[in-house]
């Protein structure tokens, strides 16, 4: 279902019409089910390619030493691990999670790898960012835009925090370019991918809802002109493993 299909006053959670109220709690319903096995679910649904993924958006980033970088959704902390030694002592990293249970997660394994003097853990909604204006020299959000209920005031608000000259990188699933690739992939999310989620997380119904998730967020035309929308410049994005994800960048200028 497009979004020109939706009733006024509901959104998406994945191919249902929900209230806009209740996405946000049935998402976190979602996150706080999947959180202790989320680390090891993502190795085998993406069979070890979503590190390679994450490596690349990092590459992309820029990020130096020195500089204030945000993690949005940052979930177990992968990127904001890899960050945290790129911008060194006197840099700083703000991962952030709307959800508790993948926030606290994050902060556990960061302590565990010894990763926390230069990194600051903050729950918030990426629709309203409790940050200044102008604050971040990048913006990282992997994997997360989609369940955010108006991805359209999350891009204003991240514009918001982000410095003159910085950007943000969006890592998210997308639509395969590659024809052979779409009804493997179809065949993968919604018969394996469910069934995984019953034997290793015991969660079934969540796993569907990651699959249909994805089907309903935008492709990568789409979100590019919703970044252009929200005023972010030099708009562009870079296809992975044949489109099934991508990372789009945008500036502030």
């Amino acid at each position: 279902m497009s979004d020109e299909q939706q009733r006024p006053g509901t959104t998406h959670f994945g191919y249902q019409q929900v209230p806009l109220q209740d996405k946000a709690r049935k998402v976190a319903e979602v996150f706080h089910s999947v959180a202790d096995k989320y680390d090891l679910m993502n190795d085998l649904m993406s069979l070890g390619v979503h590190r390679l993924w994450k490596r690349y958006a990092i590459e992309l980033s820029g990020v130096r030493r020195n500089q204030q970088v945000l993690d949005l959704a940052g979930g177990t902390g992968d990127l904001a691990a890899r960050f945290a030694r790129m911008v060194g002592p006197q840099g700083k990293v703000v991962l952030s999670d709307i959800n508790g249970s993948m926030l606290n997660k994050g902060r556990a394994r960061l302590v565990d790898a010894g990763v926390v003097g230069n990194i600051e853990f903050v729950q918030a909604d990426a629709q309203c960012l409790p940050f200044p204006d102008n604050h971040f020299d990048c913006i990282t959000i992997a994997f997360g835009l989609r369940n955010v209920t108006d991805k359209a005031a999350a891009l204003g608000s991240m514009l918001r925090v982000l410095k003159p000259g910085g950007r943000a990188l969006v890592l998210e699933f997308s639509k395969p370019t590659v024809p052979v690739i779409a009804p493997l992939y179809d065949l993968y999310s919604f018969k394996v991918l469910p069934l995984l989620g019953k034997w290793v997380a015991g969660d079934e119904a969540s796993y569907r809802y990651l699959a249909e998730s994805i089907r309903v967020h935008p492709d990568q035309e789409t979100l590019k002109a919703m970044m252009a929308d929200a005023g972010f410049e030099r708009c562009d994005y870079f296809n992975l493993s044949g489109g099934i994800v991508a990372v789009h960048r945008g500036y502030k200028l």
